[in-house]
């Protein structure tokens, strides 16, 4: 049976709002919101980074912590959006392979203290396993929102977040409410 497009979009709209309700998620935004909160006090960096989908959400959140975090006297986050720079990531994904597009990046800018956050729907990206596993080797902070489990990605971050859905697109949408979520609470709480 098909149904109409406002069946469709109830059903779809009460999924996603299950997937981020699930009690845990505040565990781990909470976790999140503490490391975020520690580079931002040391002057480090965040680096953010996925393909696809999980890319346009690292693009978005290195530009909203970045922009509309500014709030009274604050320290500004400093954030990277490591799946922006095409001519970079084509010129590594030519040169070596495609599977070192962030590692190589990471190896040009990141310092021990560092964040490196993948973005992963499988958690299981070989690009972003890669750019983890170089982050790991200089001494940065971990960080994964993943879904389905957590794939391979999980055992790489010291921090994760794993959606509770097989959905893709209710992954996608729950990582685009935890980054307004993230900015929300900058924006509004004001942390130190």
């Amino acid at each position: 049976m098909t149904r109409s497009p406002q069946e469709y979009t109830e059903r779809y709209v009460q999924q996603t709002v299950r997937t981020v309700q699930e009690p845990y998620l505040a565990e781990g935004i909470t976790t999140l919101v503490e490391v975020f909160s520690k580079a931002r006090a040391a002057g480090k960096t965040l680096y953010f980074f996925g393909n696809g989908g999980s890319a346009s959400t690292s693009s978005h959140m290195a530009n909203d912590l970045a922009k509309l975090t500014i709030v009274g006297n604050n320290r500004r986050f400093r954030c990277v959006s490591l799946s922006d720079p095409i001519p970079t990531m084509l010129a590594w994904a030519n040169d070596l392979s495609y599977a070192e597009i962030f590692a190589e990046q990471i190896k040009n800018l990141g310092t021990p203290g560092d964040v490196a956050l993948g973005i992963s729907g499988s958690g299981n990206s070989p690009n972003v396993l890669r750019g983890l596993e170089e982050a790991r080797k200089l001494g940065m902070v971990t960080v994964g929102l993943i879904g389905t489990g957590g794939g391979k990605m999980k055992a790489l971050c010291d921090h994760s977040v794993v959606i509770p859905s097989n959905d893709m697109q209710h992954i996608e949408d729950a990582h685009l409410v935890i980054c307004h979520l993230l900015c929300a609470y900058f924006r509004d709480e004001r942390p130190t």
